[in-house]
């Protein structure tokens, strides 16, 4: 039977056409930005010889271990291919072809689960084509230039749905638990929410999959210890790393965090809003269909009531706090989760069975038509179909289609406003980067800097697409001073020291928020200095605590960013993990100078490497205007210093009264060959298993 292969053929020439204008070179418009610069620096680190994993990512919240704390296998491994063909170049074709040849894995995913060849060739046929109206599932808005640029999911949306199929194959026949277990540690280590999907339907499975019960149960257990010990080299330092890792505390509450509910999830999903948004409910009549076929088989077809439940879970993690409200504590790591994400596994369900139930509608209308035309020529049959599904899905892929037109030209405007005035701002980046001197400034999304653009790209996510530290791109990684950066106060010139900024860029004719040097102007831009706040290392007196924890240092923070402390060289030590005490009052400036004077300073935050030369008049503390973490070390004159926490979460190391030369570095986690070695045990283990059971089988046959 060739053309369901045709069916799904189509579908990936479809989005190899359709996507092509993705392949483009240009600044980006949506996290696409961090993705990208974050295979630059994986690329960087691999060319260098170090490992991704244990380096200080320094372009955004003052700086973290961003590769421990976030899903960093997918920017690893492009970054590998980076080192071929640049790492530019390996992120959009890894967006455009992962996007394009993504029917595939839905077609061999709908094979595991039992479907035939025409209904695993319509889930196929039907995946390019899902629109949600929360646009961050299994859809192109999720990925595309002008939509929300979650590229680490879509990695996962190749693994998860192979992952599934080939999981429930092994609980249901004992074959196959290499596979299933490789498939589901990738998805946990490309995609963490898509982690959860994959593991959670392995503790339901057993239930639904026959007797003898204890040995679906087993080989659950199977697949279930074994991914995690596949995947233990990002879990242990995930949970480890915990502590140091910001919630972020600004989109706590919110539908964004909390999941959507019940009744609203439920009623997106039936009113076609889920699969089908802003035109007809296509895809969500055939998944309706598919449902109620499944349901009718549940006691004869294992892989239907498999599908059945595996939409089940998707839907409860989906309803999230909102509904469920404490309840959601139980599950590990649930303070860190965004519960909307989790309808993508709800979209993917739904597509593995509206596939069932377009193939049930095709076979029945085929059927009718031979019994009104006995003589129908073999070879019509099939092409009825494909013009069926042509026309069929005509309302989707028209308006997929005008979607992609769009982006294309929205890519191609953004292309030239590179050329042009991207050019004036790299005028300005090129100074800051011979200078050195600092951060940079350009505004932030709550505030001017988000109409301060080239082309539609704000100049503060420009600025990260030529890999420049800054602040205002708030909320885009885990560190502890994330949450207090949301609060950056641009008119108080204290804030500017506390976060290290030299280097302010703000529209030609615009005065900057603080008093400042202009340095150069480039067309509509302007770059100014601040003479008094160069460089990221301070010194001053500690004067005062302030108490905090992962979940509120950002607002905890508050008072302090209001003040004009860190100015006169006066800081607050943290009492991290604290966050129940009562706030002292901020004392008032100090009217002397600040205790000490940096004389000079080299930073090589790529590096995770910063030294100073100071000269304290009397003992204090050196500041180091990084992300506080556990990795960061000091020297003072050669000997081990302790560091401490200063807020808003900087690093910091006391020093006595004189002059000093200090060296703060950060060293990653070096247990990272054991973790990796654990994993591949898991695995080997599993193959040996494998033979084994192989040679006992042929020593039977015998």
């Amino acid at each position: 039977m060739w053309w369901p292969w045709l069916l799904v053929a189509a579908a990936v020439g479809w989005g190899l056409v359709s996507l092509r204008a993705l392949t483009v070179g240009v600044a980006y418009l949506n996290d696409s930005s961090l993705h990208e610069q974050m295979v630059r620096f994986a690329t960087a680190q691999l060319r260098a010889g170090h490992l991704p994993l244990s380096s200080w990512f320094p372009f955004l919240g003052e700086g973290s271990p961003q590769f421990l704390h976030y899903q960093s296998l997918p920017a690893i491994l492009t970054g590998a291919v980076g080192l071929l063909i640049g790492p530019d170049v390996a992120f959009r074709w890894s967006l455009y072809l992962l996007l394009s040849l993504w029917p595939i894995s839905v077609y061999l995913s709908a094979r595991a689960f039992g479907a035939g060849r025409p209904a695993a060739a319509a889930s196929a046929a039907m995946a390019p084509f899902l629109v949600s109206t929360t646009g961050v599932g299994y859809e192109q808005h999720a990925y595309l230039w002008t939509g929300f640029g979650v590229w680490t999911q879509l990695w996962a949306s190749w693994t998860l749905p192979l992952a599934w199929g080939f999981s429930w194959r092994a609980i249901r026949d004992g074959r196959g638990y290499f596979r299933a277990v490789l498939l589901t540690a990738l998805t946990v280590a490309l995609h963490f929410e898509t982690g959860y999907l994959a593991l959670s339907v392995l503790l339901v499975w057993p239930l639904v999959a026959g007797r003898p019960l204890l040995v679906r149960w087993r080989r659950a257990a199977v697949l279930f210890g074994g991914s995690l010990l596949a995947a233990a080299w990002v879990i242990v330092p995930l949970i480890e790393q915990r502590r140091w890792a910001a919630v972020n505390e600004p989109l706590q509450g919110t539908g964004l965090v909390n999941g959507y509910g019940a009744r609203r999830v439920l009623d997106w999903l039936v009113s076609g809003q889920l699969l089908d948004h802003g035109r007809l409910p296509v895809v969500t009549v055939f998944a309706a269909l598919g449902f109620g076929l499944a349901w009718l088989a549940w006691s004869s077809d294992a892989d239907a009531r498999a599908v059945l439940v595996a939409l089940a879970v998707c839907l409860l993690f989906a309803f999230g706090r909102t509904t469920f409200g404490s309840l959601v504590d139980l599950i590990p790591g649930s303070a860190d989760l965004f519960f909307r994400r989790f309808m993508m596994g709800v979209q993917l369900a739904a597509l593995l069975l509206a596939g069932r139930g377009a193939a049930w509608l095709a076979a029945s209308g085929v059927r009718l038509l031979k019994t009104r035309v006995p003589r129908l020529p073999p070879a019509l049959s099939p092409a009825a179909g494909l013009v069926a599904a042509i026309i069929v899905l005509a309302p989707a892929w028209l308006q997929l289609g005008a979607y992609d037109r769009r982006d294309g030209a929205a890519i191609k405007a953004q292309r030239h406003a590179d050329d042009t005035q991207g050019a004036d701002v790299d005028h300005l980046i090129a100074v800051i980067g011979r200078d050195d001197d600092g951060r940079t400034y350009a505004g932030m999304p709550t505030n001017w800097g988000a109409q301060f653009t080239v082309g539609a790209v704000p100049v503060f996510k420009y600025l990260e697409s030529r890999d420049v530290d800054e602040v205002g791109y708030t909320l885009r990684t885990a560190s502890l001073m994330t949450d207090p950066e949301y609060y950056f106060d641009d008119r108080d010139p204290s804030d500017y020291l506390l976060f290290g900024v030299h280097y302010l860029i703000v529209p030609t004719g615009t005065r900057p928020p603080v008093p400042a040097a202009l340095k150069l102007r480039a067309g509509p831009y302007s770059l100014w200095t601040l003479p008094d706040a160069a460089g990221v290392v301070h010194a001053g007196t500690i004067v005062g605590t302030l108490s905090a924890d992962r979940g509120d240092i950002g607002t905890r923070n508050i008072p302090l960013l209001n003040s004009r402390l860190a100015q006169a060289g006066d800081y607050l030590r943290v009492a991290y993990g604290q966050s129940g005490a009562r706030e002292p009052r901020l004392p008032q400036p100090s009217p002397a100078t600040p205790a000490g004077t940096v004389l000079a300073e080299s930073d090589k935050l790529q590096q995770g490497l910063v030294a100073a030369s100071v000269r304290m008049r009397q003992a204090g503390v050196v500041v180091l205007s990084a992300s506080f973490d556990p990795g960061w070390t000091a020297t003072v004159d050669g000997r081990r210093q302790r560091t401490e926490m200063v807020a808003p979460a900087l690093v910091a190391t006391t020093v006595p009264a004189g002059t000093h030369r200090i060296i703060f570095r950060y060293r990653g986690r070096q247990d990272y060959p054991l973790l990796f070695a654990v994993g591949a045990a898991a695995l080997i283990a599993l193959v040996y298993k494998r033979l084994l059971a192989r040679c006992a089988a042929s020593t039977m046959k015998r």
